[in-house]
């Protein structure tokens, strides 16, 4: 896809209620899902992630994610500024952040904020719209039922979709098998619905030029913080006093281990589900060990 600048620069001067053009645009990293620019013009700079024209909605979804965020005062979040779709693509128009690594103390103010971001609670589990996880649909309709919510929408939808994509035998037998004893993981434990960032991995924190921890590609609801907590330890590059500045905020039942791979199955079967390969064996290894041990 290829964005249309002059329709991005006046969805930027209508935001903003100042006159843009786009002077430069750069292509800088954007992961795997979506493409994404530097702009700059009449002195202000800007980031874009742009897709095919038929995501806006996922877009739109995401900047309110960030809005639900920046509400709470708690984490910084790149401030959405406008999305919009033409012809051949969609975009969604950022505020610019320029990262730095991170200070002495960033880990554990990361840990820190992120807790009481998840001190912000709801009355039910989900959220009041659907998002995305990558580019797989996420169902986030509103529940009470925080094991009904995680096995219908999460666990669920995701073997369904592998189903769907080949991925049928063993991976679904013992899927269905874990669904089904879902509730012997929370025998002594009932979550709070926690505002979550959803898609917490290493490249979606950083720190600004003032070393202030920044979150962003949120795939917001409301949940059971642990699932946060769990995808940070999935791929690694959080460091020790981000956990331990979390836990000096918000203290984690002794249970947490014993649910992690729960969690962070939901983000495995979903990488099965986008990029295929080994991560087929990956799930069914997970699974297997929560069967042993639920």
């Amino acid at each position: 896809m290829t964005p249309e600048w002059a329709d991005i620069a006046r969805g930027i001067a209508e935001a903003t209620g100042a006159p843009f053009a786009v002077e430069s645009s750069e292509s800088v990293g954007g992961g795997c899902i979506n493409a994404a620019y530097r702009i700059a013009g009449r002195g202000r700079v800007f980031f874009v992630k742009a897709s095919d024209a038929e995501r806006l909605a996922m877009f739109e979804a995401e900047a309110a994610g960030l809005a639900e965020i920046a509400r709470t005062g708690t984490v910084r979040v790149p401030a959405p500024v406008c999305c919009g779709a033409g012809a051949t693509a969609s975009w969604l128009v950022l505020e610019h952040v320029a990262f730095r690594p991170p200070r002495a103390a960033s880990m554990r103010a990361l840990g820190r904020r992120l807790a009481r971001m998840h001190r912000v609670t709801a009355a039910r589990f989900g959220w009041d719209r659907d998002n995305a996880i990558g580019a797989t649909p996420q169902v986030n309709s509103p529940s009470l039922d925080w094991i009904a919510f995680w096995s219908e929408n999460r666990l669920a939808y995701q073997l369904e979709l592998a189903a769907r994509n080949g991925h049928r035998g063993r991976l679904q037998r013992v899927g269905r098998k874990l669904v089904e004893s879902l509730r012997a993981f929370f025998e002594h434990y009932s979550p709070e619905p926690s505002l979550l960032h959803g898609d917490l991995w290493a490249g979606n924190a950083g720190f600004d030029e003032e070393g202030t921890p920044v979150v962003y590609d949120p795939a917001v609801y409301y949940g059971d913080r642990e699932a946060d907590l769990a995808m940070t330890e999935l791929f690694g590059g959080f460091a020790p006093d981000f956990y331990s500045g979390y836990r000096e905020e918000y203290p984690l039942d002794p249970g947490y281990a014993r649910r992690r791979d729960l969690y962070n199955l939901y983000h495995v079967l979903n990488h099965l589900n986008l990029f295929g390969g080994g991560y087929g064996a990956q799930a069914e290894r997970m699974i297997d060990r929560l069967l042993d041990h639920g």
